[in-house]
């Protein structure tokens, strides 16, 4: 399935142009209801917060001066992976999916990543499964953590090369996972952590970033999932009725698009 987000064709950073970046998002997962209603899938739910951080830049951009996007739907459609020369950048969303377990379109995606990012020239952001797909590709541990769901707006630690990336003293984010990347690839720049989770932002210059948390949720994205996941019983009434308490904390979420951006961009 190919989705056309915004019109246009780009070259990308490794041509040099200032020609619209090709960006593909590859959606993990399908959103809850009403989202996918509203969005149109993860492509939507994402070409809606990039759309932001482009106006939020300095000067404010049109998202379709910075990338043409595409989406493909790697869940249900193992053979819809574009060749790599097709592609400046790739975003991986999210996913309800266990990222260390080895179902065969789990495997396809790390497998996919890894050549992006040894490609040298694309450029490959990851959100929550996104980002443990990633670390999965670059060797690193994954595993469910002891301490639970980490659910709703926390907030995370930044080191001293994630506060200059993301141009935050520290992270505000909304989260949904109990999985996690269980230590930091050898190749990669830790960003930031939490208690709850050590390994909440990870990067390699020119070659990934990533998030654990979600940038491009908002408070009523987090409070579907929330109600459906209480009503079926993943969360516990205590669980839920914290998090449905700080999901309208404000966050950072166009910001921490802003510095994907930029590293989409220059790297």
């Amino acid at each position: 399935m190919t989705a056309e987000a915004i019109p246009g064709s780009g070259h990308g950073p490794a041509s040099g142009s200032c020609q619209p970046l090709r960006l593909l998002i590859l959606e993990a997962d399908t959103p809850q209801p009403d989202t996918d209603a509203k969005y149109g899938g993860y492509r939507g739910v994402f070409t809606t917060l990039l759309t932001a951080a482009a106006a939020a830049m300095d000067p404010p951009r049109q998202l379709s001066e910075v990338a043409t996007v595409t989406a493909r739907n790697i869940v249900d459609d193992m053979r819809s992976y574009p060749p790599l020369d097709e592609v400046d950048a790739i975003l991986i969303t999210g996913s309800r999916h266990t990222a260390y377990e080895d179902d065969p379109w789990i495997l396809k995606l790390v497998e996919y990543t890894r050549q992006a990012i040894d490609s040298g020239r694309i450029r490959v952001v990851g959100v929550c499964f996104g980002h443990q797909v990633i670390g999965r590709a670059m060797g690193a541990r994954l595993g469910r953590s002891d301490n639970g769901w980490e659910v709703a707006v926390t907030e995370v630690d930044l080191t001293d090369k994630g506060k200059d990336i993301f141009k935050l003293d520290k992270m505000r984010i909304q989260q949904m996972h109990r999985d996690v990347v269980l230590e930091f690839p050898k190749d990669s720049i830790p960003l930031g952590g939490n208690d709850m989770c050590p390994v909440q932002a990870m990067y390699s210059p020119g070659r990934y970033i990533s998030v654990q948390g979600h940038p491009e949720f908002t408070s009523e994205i987090v409070s579907e999932i929330l109600t459906n996941r209480h009503k079926a019983g993943i969360f516990a009434d205590d669980v839920y009725n914290d998090a449905m308490k700080r999901a309208p904390i404000e966050h950072d979420g166009v910001t921490i698009a802003k510095a994907f951006i930029n590293f989409m961009k220059h790297g």
